[in-house]
């Protein structure tokens, strides 16, 4: 269980494996580093040396009060970098972790190669899913009722409340389906750290600085998605930007648990796509 300090003082723990040229992966909120290892990192490993950690607060990376927004933890990740001396990675993000992987590519260009961003929501877009009638929403109250747990009328946009019941549905993925899952750190995560307000929170990737972003952007989300509008969005607004729809997964938003073959084989494909890219320029 490697675990390094920051310059901060922060404690992170992270694992690596393979070898080749630096890929660094990072997932969304209530998840941790499993959810790329259970099955994606063995599919590129012989081609990558790959990072994967638990961002601040999750997993075994130490909580702190604060310091959750997507710009912390973009500075996280540099000072992880840093401190392991990677050079310009590739970076693969899901769903919040693909938002963090766009505020890193904004605001330190010259530290990343190019981002995979898997689902990316974006606090900039907010306003998108604001509305009672967001396919968002219905999708969520299908997924709960599915696993057993009814969303009462006057819950069905409660954001709290559906993160919470949603904590209690137990794993559905691979070689930990069915099994339940330990809410207490993420529920202790959301009641004593600023987490919810901070994750909402715009800071530096506004709408209008969505096309600042330099670094190339392989958009990969479900053709049925539930954040379509922000997948036609950046793809409107991103100026190098591959936008890859992938077939629809029973639970839609966790194509890397669900789809992982599928998820490397794109991961892989966009890579080899940008390096020739680079190479013709």
């Amino acid at each position: 269980m490697p675990k390094i300090k920051l310059k901060s003082g922060l404690t992170v723990h992270y694992q690596q494996a393979g070898e080749g040229p630096d890929l660094v992966m990072i997932h969304g909120l209530t998840g941790n580093l499993a959810s790329w290892n259970l099955r994606i990192v063995p599919l590129l490993w012989d081609d990558f040396r790959v990072l994967t950690y638990d961002l601040r607060g999750h997993g075994y990376t130490e909580a702190t009060p604060s310091g959750y927004t997507a710009d912390d933890m973009a500075t996280d990740l540099l000072d992880l970098l840093d401190a392991l001396e990677i050079v310009r990675p590739t970076i693969v993000g899901h769903s919040y972790g693909a938002d963090i992987a766009l505020y890193f590519a904004l605001n330190f260009p010259d530290q990343v190669e190019t981002v995979i961003a898997i689902e990316a929501a974006l606090p900039a877009m907010i306003y998108q899913r604001a509305a009672e009638d967001w396919q968002g929403w219905t999708y969520w109250e299908e997924v709960l009722g599915k696993a057993g747990f009814e969303v009462p009328p006057e819950k069905r946009t409660d954001v709290d409340f559906l993160l919470r019941t949603s904590l209690q549905v137990p794993k559905r993925w691979g070689p930990l389906n069915g099994l339940p899952r330990n809410t207490k750190p993420y529920l202790r995560l959301i009641d004593e750290t600023t987490i919810a307000q901070d994750s909402m929170q715009i800071g530096s990737l506004s709408l209008e600085r969505i096309g600042e972003i330099q670094t190339p952007v392989v958009l990969l989300y479900s053709d049925r998605s539930a954040f379509i509008g922000t997948f036609e969005e950046l793809k409107a607004r991103l100026p190098h930007v591959t936008p890859v729809l992938l077939p629809q997964s029973e639970w839609g938003h966790f194509a890397p648990l669900e789809q992982p073959d599928l998820v490397a084989e794109q991961i892989l494909r966009a890579i080899s796509a940008t390096s020739g890219e680079e190479s013709r320029g």
